[in-house]
């Protein structure tokens, strides 16, 4: 392990602010000693009072006031670690949680003995979204409308429909709706959904290792929510990536370049482009979404710049009334706000009291979600901007993306190479595959802007060193300045080897240890082919692949009569054909229990190591017996 906390990821920033917004009673923006001695009593520590005068004076060394960031920066070790593993802190998690809208749920967690708890404010902005999203698909009808102030969220999900809609939301084809077991339900065709919506969150790049489809059957709750949460935040994030949307050009400021803004993770853009919209409309920035928003005043003032003001497309202007600004309870001026965000279409996420609480998760959804729908940005006429230079995400890329984030690595991967220049997610990745990293030779985040880079570089020479030596990787010709510097092919040469390493360190340990090659999947493959009456293949390269119909037969060879061979086209496809073939073969092996990580496309075009990757993951189903 570290010496050293880890830096704190996004979620326990999202933690530490609910934390701050709940301790600070008087909303004021600040904690007093008054407030944390008050939480402290209200613990009902097990601690003699000198040791809560000296947590008291650890936090309040500086002032006799604390704002979020100094509280942030103090907090790592006592909150955020605290919070998750003392017996003194999990009561301090409890007195926080008292202070409002957080449930407490019976039960404790295995790992670290803490009780579990939901947020009711988040319970009711989701199922809302829910019913929005979904109010119109006719296969959710049994389960649609659902009362946000019920539990039947948590029913809902249990037979796995409503996981697999959602998960399709927000990314489009992920699961063949042919797969989806729909009608006539029972147990077994209900265990294959849950099956099917976790494999594929985990392909979208949604953490899902401590969750099973035992803990959705029987809706709990916190598991439920953070799914969910993961799963919205994916589809609410997915345009606001420069190469998806060109207008955020016009987010680049004076002395920046191209390059520097598409290094911006999705949360940094959405704040970047609420504060361009504040900045045109002559209003203070704010610098979170969360006590900066409190008074509604930036929203009332973001809702009025993004409006549409009427054009000559027909397009009709929607005012915004600007007189709740003069109201003087902020939970009325939040609320005459949010009447006119309804007028846009764009209330959803938060309440009143969210939006006055300064909820972090809740406020940057409502955020993301009007920028969807208004984003009100130009594409800058500017010919000093290198287009040619904006290059898309790959499927290649985009695969081991999303695999690095369902194996839960921090921070969140967002753009590839930007996000990993420094290592620390390849070292995550060297321990998931039993390569051990010695931690006291890692540099680690924040680095300073002097000398930072040369910080990185070093972890980047340490990483290629475990490459070689401890890996045995073949890294020949790469060197840590080719991670650093974000070269796409030598970067994906050695992410390749870590995602291949550990498909099949899941073989072999499934194998008692016994060493697994391409030829062992193969020989697997042929003869659990061959037992069934099917036919074999030569190799992952292998032109019949391309049809999906060897994947598709060891399917069904692993769990026989599973596959609707009635829905398929076998002979004389057209490109078209080949490619509902291969969605249909992905979303049947995640439904069986393969995590498979592989795009149809990948199949269609018998890219040989995604082949190998699919092969391998019904490999370790078929070994599983389940």
């Amino acid at each position: 392990n570290m010496s050293t906390p880890a830096p704190i990821s996004a979620e326990e920033q999202e933690e530490l602010r609910e934390a701050f917004a709940k301790i600070d009673m008087d909303n004021n923006g600040f904690i007093c000693k008054n407030e944390l001695h008050e939480l402290f009593k209200a613990a009902n520590l097990p601690l003699p009072g000198y040791r809560i005068r000296e947590m008291v004076q650890e936090l309040m060394k500086t002032s006799e006031q604390l704002t979020f960031d100094q509280f942030a920066e103090v907090s790592p070790t006592m909150i955020v670690q605290g919070l998750k593993s003392t017996e003194v802190a999990n009561t301090f998690r409890k007195a926080i949680n008292k202070k409002e809208g957080i449930n407490a749920i019976a039960g404790t967690s295995e790992q670290s003995g803490t009780q579990h708890s939901y947020s009711e404010e988040e319970k009711v902005a989701f199922v809302n979204w829910v019913n929005m999203a979904l109010e119109k698909d006719p296969d959710c009808k049994h389960l649609l409308p659902m009362d946000p102030s019920s539990n039947q969220l948590f029913t809902a999900v249990g037979d796995g429909i409503l996981l697999c809609k959602m998960i399709n939301l927000s990314v489009p084809d992920t699961i063949d709706e042919r797969t989806i077991n729909k009608k006539k339900l029972t147990p077994f065709t209900i265990q294959e959904n849950l099956n099917l919506a976790l494999n594929s969150a985990s392909a979208i790049g949604c953490h899902v290792v401590n969750i099973g489809a035992v803990d959705l059957k029987e809706g709990r709750q916190h598991l439920v929510l953070g799914l969910l949460w993961q799963v919205i935040k994916i589809g609410l994030f997915a345009d606001i990536e420069i190469t998806r949307n060109e207008a955020l050009m016009a987010l680049l400021q004076d002395g920046e370049s191209l390059e520097d803004l598409m290094k911006l993770s999705p949360e940094e853009l959405l704040l970047r482009w609420a504060n361009y919209h504040l900045a045109e409309a002559g209003c203070p920035k704010i610098n979170n979404f969360s006590s900066d928003i409190k008074n509604s005043q930036a929203y009332y003032s973001l809702l009025n710049q993004v409006a549409p003001k009427g054009d000559e497309d027909g397009v009709p202007a929607i005012p915004i009334d600007m007189t709740g600004l003069r109201e003087k309870e902020d939970l009325k001026r939040a609320e005459c706000m949010l009447e006119q965000a309804d007028r846009l279409g764009c209330r959803q996420f938060v309440t009143a009291t969210d939006v006055v609480r300064g909820n972090p998760k809740l406020n940057l959804a409502y955020v993301a979600n009007l920028f969807n729908k208004y984003p009100a940005l130009k594409k800058p006429e500017n010919q000093d901007i290198d287009w040619s230079s904006i290059e898309g995400e790959t499927r290649e890329e985009r695969t081991f993306r999303n695999w690095m984030n369902s194996l839960g690595v921090n921070p969140r991967v967002n753009h590839l190479y930007v996000d990993i220049d420094d290592a620390m997610v390849i070292f995550q990745l060297y321990e998931k595959i039993k390569v051990p990293v010695d931690w006291e030779r890692v540099n680690k985040p924040p680095y300073s802007r002097l000398g930072g880079n040369m910080k990185k570089l070093e972890n980047c020479n340490y990483a290629v060193e475990l490459g070689k030596k401890e890996a045995k990787f073949s890294l020949v010709g790469i060197a840590g300045q080719d991670l650093n510097s974000g070269n796409r092919k030598l970067t994906l040469a050695l992410l390749w080897q870590l995602m291949r390493r550990y498909t099949l360190n899941i073989l072999e340990d499934l194998g008692d240890g016994q060493k697994v090659t391409d030829d062992t999947i193969v020989s697997w493959v042929n003869q659990t082919l061959s037992e069934a009456g099917k036919p074999t293949i030569s190799s992952f390269k292998d032109g019949s692949i391309s049809n999906s119909m060897p994947v598709l037969n060891l399917i069904d060879a692993i769990q026989p009569g599973s596959i609707r061979y009635d829905l398929l086209k076998m002979e004389d496809l057209t490109e078209e054909e080949k490619l509902n073939n291969a969605k249909y073969a992905i979303s049947m092996a995640r439904k069986i229990g393969a995590r498979v990580y592989a795009l149809p496309e990948d199949l269609v075009e018998v890219k040989p190591k995604m082949v190998m990757t699919v092969f391998a993951c019904l490999m370790a189903r078929g070994m599983k017996k389940v």
